[in-house]
C-alpha cells in the first residue's frame, strides 16, 4: 500500500467559478506510479467545493442557476452582518457542496463516466488562488 499527496495551485474568477481539473487529476495519477486505488481531490477553505459535472456550457449555466436558487447572494445573511465581508452565500454555497470527492481508478485511468469531469466550484465573491489538494492511496 502506497499514499502520495501533492498540492497545486488554481486561479479562479469567484462568483461560482466551475473550473475543470479532470486533466491535472489524471496527470497526477499516471505520474505516481500507483496503478490501482483511489484518489482524493479536496479544496481547503470554507468558500469552495469539489465535485463533477459534464462540464459543458449548457451544464455549467444550469449549475450556477440552481446554486443561485438554493442559496441567493442577494438576501440577508448573518456571517456578512458579523464579518462585513459580503460572502455569507459563498460558505452556504461551498457548505453544500463539500470541499472533495474521492474517484477510484485502475490501471492508473480514472473510472470516471464518459461525460464526467472533476471540477473546482470557487463561489467566494473574488477572484482567488486555490490550493488543490490531490492524495492517492493504493498500489
Amino acid at each position: 500500500m502506497a499514499v502520495k499527496t501533492q498540492s497545486m495551485k488554481i486561479e479562479t474568477k469567484g462568483e461560482t467559478d466551475l473550473i475543470d481539473i479532470t486533466r491535472k487529476v489524471e496527470n497526477f495519477v499516471k505520474d505516481s506510479g500507483i496503478t490501482s486505488g483511489i484518489v482524493t481531490v479536496f479544496v481547503p477553505g470554507s468558500t469552495a467545493g469539489i465535485t463533477t459535472i459534464e462540464y459543458e456550457s449548457g451544464a455549467i449555466k444550469d449549475f450556477q442557476r440552481a446554486i443561485e436558487r438554493i442559496a441567493p447572494k442577494n438576501i440577508h445573511y448573518d456571517h456578512d452582518a458579523r464579518w462585513g465581508d459580503g460572502n455569507g452565500y459563498s460558505h452556504i454555497r461551498a457548505a453544500l457542496l463539500g470541499p472533495s470527492i474521492t474517484v477510484p481508478f485502475s490501471s492508473s485511468r480514472l473510472l470516471l463516466g464518459t461525460w464526467q469531469q472533476i471540477v473546482l466550484v470557487d463561489f467566494d465573491n473574488r477572484s482567488r488562488k486555490r490550493d488543490v489538494i490531490l492524495q492517492i492511496i493504493g498500489e
